[in-house]
């Protein structure tokens, strides 16, 4: 298996330390809000990788942290805390905001059909492991306490800026990230930061250093090293974190061990709607309870991330997200064959059906090629459309489904039959076809439409397929 290494900067042959086992790290959610498209776009991308990793003899062992407390509105440790300034805007506390829109993340990676990490890690469960590693780092003299907390000097630290390939000397404070002038560089960033002397927050623990709360980036070391070892196999999550979060976690994570952090770096370019980022600044946030609501099948979204590659800046539109819907119709007309096998087919497949779930393998076994992979399976859907599957095939056909599935994870052996009398309303369709009672046709196939099936019309008869609704 081969994967483009953001380390490298090159692709690169999996070699995992210790295999078949595969250590995985992924960067969650911060659950301050609810998660949208582009994150949803990151994540399915993850779950693509373990499938891809799973499929090719592998055994991932992942972990996805939930960042509930540290993340601060600037790159630069200043503001408030993302969660704290909900809280307040909702006038709930900070664990209350954690508790809710983690719950509605998880249901998002169901609704989506993702894979759960093997550890699903919260920041707030592992604040002995946080403070641990800020100590070990100060026992090596790679921090410096000024008012507001306790810092990494990333001056001890010769390759900092090194993975994100960043010029140190000409970096400035930048319209991001506000100047603290007891900082001894603009990168150097919080391991540890202080509660303000005159309020309480929500979430503050005692520690070495006074009461307080873990910088953003030091929960990632800490609890992916306390799961998968002092250096992972494969590190994952958005291109936006390549220039500060991972580069911070790189830096902390050698310093405290002396090792490697990660073998492998795989990255999630970003999503733009009209040539603008997806992102919450800006306004512009889809969710995935929007796609929902305009009668948009969850699969189609998912569909419709496995559409771009993963390295590609992808463009998100509501015109491509109805393509994606209507692609995914014609992959379960493929599905819904398993129901309406022909006694005999006129024609035979140019390929076994076995084959296809290999095929696809392949192409994600080459640096996640999703678009290369759809392409092969709207190939082939289009072919046993056209000439059908015959009864004695049907077992095979199913195993088919299931390996799709196992990679691609749309759901496709979860297409069920229909009722008789659904089938007995095609069948009369079918008979006023035949006599070009065109009015009576259309009738009823709208008719079946209500109930949720839709009809693609071939040489060899009609297929019936489900027809997605929010309102089912």
């Amino acid at each position: 298996m081969k994967l483009y290494n953001t380390l490298t900067r090159q692709i690169d042959e999996l070699k995992p330390q210790n295999p078949p086992t595969v250590t995985v790290y992924t960067c969650g959610p911060t659950v301050y809000d609810y998660a949208h498209i582009g994150h949803w776009f990151t994540y399915v991308r993850m779950d693509t990788l373990i499938r891809t990793l799973k499929v090719s003899g592998f055994k991932p062992k992942w972990v996805m942290n939930i960042t509930d407390v540290g993340h601060l509105t600037s790159d630069a440790d200043e503001g408030e805390d993302k969660l704290q300034k909900t809280a307040r805007k909702e006038g709930k506390t900070a664990w209350e905001i954690a508790e809710f829109y983690t719950k509605d993340f998880l249901e998002g990676m169901k609704t989506l059909n993702m894979l759960r990490p093997d550890y699903l890690v919260k920041a707030t469960d592992h604040i002995a492991e946080q403070i641990a590693l800020v100590k070990k780092l100060e026992d090596k003299g790679y921090t410096y306490t000024i008012d507001d907390g306790v810092y990494y000097d990333t001056s001890k630290f010769p390759d900092y800026g090194k993975f994100a390939q960043l010029d140190l000397d000409e970096q400035q404070a930048g319209a991001r990230v506000e100047v603290n002038p007891q900082k001894h560089h603009p990168a150097d960033f919080a391991l540890w930061k202080f509660s303000p002397a005159d309020s309480q927050r929500d979430m503050e623990w005692d520690s070495p250093w006074g009461k307080g709360f873990p910088g953003w980036h030091i929960e990632c070391s800490a609890m992916s090293m306390k799961y998968l070892g002092d250096t992972l196999d494969i590190h994952t999550g958005g291109i936006d974190h390549v220039s500060v979060h991972h580069t911070n976690e790189i830096a902390q994570s050698e310093a405290a061990t002396g090792k490697r952090f990660a073998n492998y770096w795989l990255h999630s370019n970003h999503v733009t709607i009209d040539g603008e980022k997806i992102s919450k600044s800006l306004g512009n946030t889809i969710h995935l309870e929007d796609a929902i609501k305009k009668g948009i099948s969850p699969m189609a979204v998912r569909l419709h991330v496995l559409e771009s590659h993963y390295r590609s800046q992808s463009k998100f539109s509501w015109l491509s997200l109805q393509a994606a819907q209507n692609r995914l119709e014609d992959f379960r007309a493929m599905a819904a064959l398993r129901w309406q096998p022909r006694a005999v087919s006129h024609d035979t497949p140019t390929f076994a059906l076995e084959d296809i779930p290999v095929e696809l393998a392949g192409f994600l076994a080459d640096d996640l090629d999703t678009p290369q992979a759809l392409s092969f399976l709207s190939h082939i859907s289009a072919q046993l459309r056209a000439v059908h599957i015959e009864k004695d095939m049907v077992s095979h056909f199913e195993l088919m489904l299931k390996g799709i599935d196992d990679l691609l994870g749309l759901d496709l052996l979860g297409v069920q039959d229909i009722t008789d009398e659904q089938k007995a309303l095609i069948a009369q369709r079918q008979q006023a076809r035949s006599k070009q009672e065109w009015q009576e046709s259309d009738r009823l196939r709208d008719e079946l439409a209500r109930q949720g099936v839709g009809v693609q019309d071939h040489p060899h008869g009609p297929i019936w397929f489900p027809v997605y609704s929010s309102q089912n």
